[in-house]
C-alpha cells in the first residue's frame, strides 16, 4: 500500500514537472503594431502567448507619426508585424528601411470592402476601417492566421480567442444599430474634424461632414471651408465633435460660424490612455457610438 502510494506520489510529481516544462517552454510571440487599436485588437487574438507593442502610442495621430530609434529597435526584434494598411502608415517604410526589419508586414485590413472617395481630384481610399466592427472581424481572421503561422503549436489558443472576440463585435454591431437606428435619417448627420467616419456612416446610415480630408495632413483652402460652412447651415447640422488625436481649432472656427454646439471628444485613430475612456477597441466603439447618438437624438428633439 504505501508502495502504491509512493507510485501515485512520484506520477503526480512527474505531471506537474511536465507541466511546469510545458509552460516554461510556451512560446511567446513578439508583436508590432502600427498603432493602439489595432494593437489592442492583436492582444485579444494572442492573449497570453504574445507580447504586443505599438508604434504610434495612445491619442497618437498614425497619419503624421514619426517614429522613434525605440520604434526601429522594437520592429527588429518583432515576430510578427501588423499595419493596417490602405495607406494610413505612410511612414512605415521609412522606419523599416531604417530599421533593418527583413520580414514583410501583416496587411490586417486585407479583404475589407473599402470604400473611396475623391480628393483633390483624386480618388483615394479610405483607410479607417475599424470605425465598423463588421471589418474588423476582418481584422480578427488575418491577425489569426498570421499568429497560427508564427506559432503553429498556439493554432488553439488563438481560434479559441479569436472566436470570443468576434462575438464581442458582433455585440457592438447590435449595440451600434440599437441606438442609432431610432434617429430618423435624415437626422444622422454630425460635423468632425477630418473624415474618418466613412464606414460608420455606410454601416449605420450616418453623414459626417468634416474640413479636412481622409488625411490630417491635408489642410482645407478657404474656399472648402467656406463651402462647408454653407453645407452645415442648409442641412441643418447643429452638432460637432473634435478627435482625441487631432488638432480641434478648425472645426472650432466652423462651429462657430454655423451655430453648432460641442457634442464632446470622439476616439478616432487612438485608444485613450489607460485611464481613460477609450482605452480598448470595444470601449472606444461603443463610446463613440454613445457620444454620437446622444447628440443625434438632442438634435432631433431641438428640431421638432
Amino acid at each position: 500500500m504505501r508502495r502504491l502510494n509512493m507510485m501515485a506520489t512520484l506520477g503526480l510529481s512527474a505531471v506537474a514537472v511536465l507541466a511546469v516544462a510545458a509552460a516554461a517552454s510556451a512560446k511567446t510571440l513578439h508583436v508590432v503594431a502600427s498603432f493602439t487599436v489595432l494593437a489592442d485588437v492583436a492582444k485579444e487574438v494572442g492573449g497570453s502567448n504574445v507580447e504586443v507593442k505599438t508604434i504610434v502610442p495612445a491619442d497618437g495621430d498614425p497619419h503624421e507619426y514619426e517614429p522613434t530609434p525605440d520604434d526601429a529597435k522594437n520592429l527588429k526584434a518583432a515576430d510578427v508585424v501588423f499595419v493596417s494598411g490602405e495607406g494610413l502608415e505612410g511612414w512605415m517604410d521609412r522606419l523599416i528601411s531604417g530599421s533593418g526589419y527583413t520580414g514583410t508586414p501583416v496587411v490586417a485590413s486585407e479583404g475589407v470592402k473599402t470604400r473611396t472617395m475623391d480628393e483633390d481630384g483624386k480618388t483615394v481610399t479610405d483607410p479607417h476601417v475599424w470605425n465598423s466592427p463588421v471589418n474588423v472581424e476582418v481584422w480578427v481572421g488575418n491577425i489569426e492566421k498570421a499568429l497560427e503561422a508564427a506559432d503553429p503549436e498556439g493554432a488553439g489558443h488563438f481560434k479559441a480567442n479569436a472566436e470570443r472576440y468576434m462575438k464581442k463585435l458582433h455585440e457592438l454591431d447590435a449595440y451600434a444599430r440599437s441606438k442609432i437606428d431610432p434617429i430618423p435619417q435624415e437626422k444622422r448627420k454630425v460635423l468632425t474634424s477630418h473624415d474618418a467616419f466613412g464606414y460608420f456612416g455606410r454601416e449605420y446610415g450616418v453623414s459626417f461632414l468634416s474640413p479636412l480630408g481622409l488625411s490630417t495632413e491635408a489642410e482645407a483652402s478657404a474656399g472648402d471651408v467656406a463651402k462647408l460652412i454653407e453645407q452645415i447651415k442648409k442641412e441643418g447640422v447643429k452638432t460637432y465633435f473634435f478627435e482625441n488625436s487631432n488638432d480641434p481649432r478648425l472645426v472650432k472656427q466652423i462651429a462657430g460660424a454655423t451655430g453648432a454646439e460641442a457634442g464632446g471628444e470622439l476616439y478616432v485613430e487612438a485608444l485613450s490612455k489607460e485611464d481613460g475612456p477609450a482605452p480598448t477597441y470595444a470601449r472606444m466603439f461603443k463610446y463613440n457610438v454613445d457620444q454620437l447618438a446622444a447628440a443625434m437624438a438632442k438634435q432631433t428633439l431641438a428640431q421638432q
